[in-house]
């Protein structure tokens, strides 16, 4: 039973998570959250106001190697059987990634007719886990049956914040085919956790003195916190937490940067780069480390008085082979760096809107393209690669489709829809569409919404 409920405890941490990409919202309808993706999308309106709390949330959850439906579905497969092909599957680089982003506000406006300024605060939770696969195998088969194979410790690798964003940023027309974009952020964290650059292995063999010698080398394991210990009691009141994401917790600052290019009036490509940062982490700050080498033989126990020594001696010895040391010293983590890069070319109909500047631009109704998503981890960067097919219904209606191959999933094909009444613009965004009818069998799933106001 232990066994499984371990592995199970782990399996659902690994279906569950969140990925950065947002294939469909990326330079979709000049959407006004484009430019959180891309601070170099061109912006042809006067200005704009998100609705507070709802002008953009998101939510996507993912798996790399696996489904619930591995485990839970009825087929008279004993569960033991699936929990065993369900490891075999796994390795180092399958990971728990989790993301989600509430906008609380956000607001732009034009500024000498090239200019457009936009600036917001957003809450962010950014995670990621790598499964630990030989620790699992360690603690649901134990160590007898792998005798002289090391488990690393290495595999130890996780990184999880939780913060609020504060930015401003500008994206300007230089000509009428080129406009380049920048923006500022500070970062204030209510809280962290992360463990990284872990060394150490754990080796059974046959003893000499007894029937087993464990051997725990080249061990160095730190584990750090942030925002969640003071005076060694846990936080446990939410709204410090909240009130830390607002200049109140460890800050730190980034830079997005932006482009977008048109060749011609049909071809365009685009590029950006988004959270160059770092942030300083130095307040409630928690670092346990262990470091050393520890070879255990067993004990040999007689039947004499002493016998209760036994168990204070290998104690010692551990701990003297095997310190721990805390401390409260600040330190420093790099932000996941996201890079985004696109070709489109437009095709159809040609019709004209109205801009910010009393003229009209000319624009197709139908365009297709490429784009490619990379986001830095601690273990090994992430791609994905996006075509899309994107439809003006009316100058009012966009539509947008697309097919990703990521590590998540082969066949993902999503959707976006954005739509103005009057001055109110609402987007929503479905990926993975064939998955609806059954989660279970998911790989991949996300959802984005939000509500603007938009002024040409």
């Amino acid at each position: 039973m232990l066994k499984k409920l371990t592995f199970i405890f782990f399996t659902f941490l690994a279906v569950f998570g969140f990925s950065q990409n947002k294939q469909v919202l990326y330079d979709f309808a000049e959407l006004p959250q484009t430019l959180l993706s891309n601070p170099g999308s061109a912006i042809n309106y006067e200005k704009h106001v998100g609705v507070p709390f709802v002008s953009g949330i998101s939510a996507q959850i993912g798996s790399t190697e696996f489904v619930l439906s591995d485990i839970f579905v009825a087929d008279n497969v004993d569960i033991n059987t699936k929990l065993n092909n369900l490891l075999e599957k796994l390795d180092e680089r399958d990971h728990i990634a989790i993301h989600k982003q509430i906008e609380i506000l956000s607001a732009g406006f034009r500024f000498k007719d090239k200019n457009y300024i936009s600036f917001g605060f957003y809450q962010e939770l950014d995670a990621i886990g790598y499964i630990p696969k030989d620790l699992l195998v360690l603690a649901t088969e134990g160590n007898a049956p792998y005798l002289n194979r090391s488990f690393n410790a290495s595999q130890i690798l996780y990184k999880a914040d939780a913060l609020g964003v504060i930015h401003a940023g500008v994206s300007r027309q230089v000509n009428q085919k080129l406009t380049i974009g920048g923006r500022f952020k500070i970062y204030s964290s209510a809280a962290n956790v992360e463990s990284t650059n872990n060394t150490g292995s754990f080796t059974t063999n046959l003893g000499n003195n007894n029937i087993y010698v464990h051997r725990l080398q080249n061990v160095n394991l730190n584990f750090r916190t942030s925002g969640i210990i003071e005076d060694d009691k846990f936080i446990t009141d939410p709204a410090t937490y909240l009130g830390n994401t607002f200049l109140g917790g460890n800050l730190g600052v980034g830079l997005d940067f932006g482009f977008t290019y048109k060749v011609n009036s049909q071809l365009q490509v685009s590029g950006s780069l988004v959270d160059f940062g770092f942030i300083n982490y130095n307040k409630n700050v928690k670092t346990n480390s262990v470091k050393g080498n520890f070879i255990f033989e067993g004990i040999g126990f007689q039947f004499n008085s002493e016998n209760e020594n036994d168990w204070d001696n290998l104690d010692e010895a551990f701990k003297e082979q095997l310190p721990s040391f805390e401390n409260e010293t600040s330190y420093i983590s790099w932000r996941p760096t996201k890079f985004n890069a696109a070709i489109k070319y437009s095709f159809g109909e040609k019709r004209s809107k109205y801009c910010y500047d009393n003229t009209y631009k000319d624009f197709y109704t139908d365009g297709f393209g490429l784009q490619l998503f990379s986001i830095f981890r601690p273990l090994t960067q992430q791609l994905a690669l996006t075509g899309f097919y994107e439809k003006s219904i009316t100058n009012k209606l966009h539509t947008k489709i697309t097919y990703t191959i990521d590590d998540y999933s082969r066949t993902n094909i999503g959707v976006g829809l954005s739509a103005q009444i009057w001055k109110v613009n609402f987007y929503g965004i479905l990926d993975n569409l064939a998955a609806l009818g059954d989660v279970s069998s998911a790989k991949n799933i996300s959802a984005q919404f939000g509500f603007n106001l938009i002024f040409n």
